[in-house]
């Protein structure tokens, strides 16, 4: 998952509900002083939330771009279905589909975060024309690295049988067995307590079964008539780099690879992701003439 370092919300960033024909989405909704280059959609991952992208709003606002990241379906502050079979990709999409609609700015530039890039791409399949480009952070074009699918399964079998407390309880134990792990600040313990118990357990099994049996979608993205942007760290673990570098090479995507990053760019390394995407959006309307 992602971990924001700090849950201050920027002072051009408002919180509120988005409301859709399918349902109300919470979001986060950062604008620039003046006139928007354009607009962003921030789609955050497994177990994650808005809040994945605190970090890159002001950045983005900085750049002229108005950037609003979203809880999906079923995510921390946005309602969900109780049941897996409300979480299927076509579902999913379909959400980021109306999100961007409701939004109101046109066709929006589509960021996904490690699953997010997989609901994002749904919705570039379901309607390429929503969108102005698509970039894949930390995504990979199919199923997770084996140790991630271990984990993963393990999540899948207790939440259905044991006390949500107890399954988080055990996580956190794990991570702190990890050589690698820092504790985090209380404040931010707290908050991913907080996000954990209000995620719908639905989510984090559907969502997580397609983590773990998602075919390699290259030749798909490949087709996508949208421009595309590959983004990750060079330390990134979910995905193996080799199948990060093979799928933006077999799909003439624009790559970025974000030096002394892992997984989370979004959280580590703000500004110089933001001058990626910032460089690759610039390509994208220098190419289309568009504003």
């Amino acid at each position: 998952m992602s971990k924001p370092r700090s849950l201050d919300l920027p002072a051009r960033t408002r919180a509120y509900r988005l409301r859709t024909p399918r349902q109300e989405f919470a979001v986060l909704d950062s604008r620039p002083d003046g006139q928007p280059r354009g607009t962003v959609l921030l789609v955050p991952g497994y177990t994650g939330s808005k809040e994945d992208f605190l970090a890159l709003l002001d950045p983005l606002a900085d750049a002229g771009y108005r950037a609003v990241a979203v809880d999906g379906r079923g995510q921390f502050e946005s309602p969900g279905p109780r049941w897996p079979a409300g979480y299927t990709p076509r579902a999913l999409g379909g959400d980021v589909l109306a999100q961007a609609a409701a939004l109101g700015d046109g066709p929006v530039h589509l960021v996904g975060h490690s699953f997010g890039g997989f609901v994002a791409r749904s919705a570039a399949r379901l309607d390429p024309s929503a969108f102005r480009s698509l970039t894949l952070l930390a995504s990979g074009p199919g199923r997770v690295a084996p140790e991630q699918r271990t984990k993963i399964r393990l999540l899948q079998a207790a939440l259905p049988v044991l006390p949500a407390s107890w399954v988080w309880s055990v996580t956190q134990w794990l991570d702190g067995r990890d050589p690698a792990f820092v504790p985090d600040p209380p404040e931010i313990v707290a908050f991913l307590g907080r996000r954990w118990f209000s995620t719908q357990p639905a989510q984090l099994i559907a969502t997580g079964r397609q983590l773990r049996i998602e075919p390699d979608r290259t030749e798909g993205l490949a087709k996508l008539p949208l421009p595309l942007h590959v983004a990750y760290g060079d330390g990134e673990m979910v995905w193996s780099l080799s199948e990060l570098a093979h799928m933006a090479r077999s799909t003439g995507a624009r790559h970025t690879v974000i030096r002394g990053a892992d997984h989370s760019p979004n959280v580590s390394h703000p500004q110089e992701l933001t001058a990626a995407l910032t460089e690759f959006w610039a390509g994208v309307t220098a190419g289309s003439g568009a504003a």
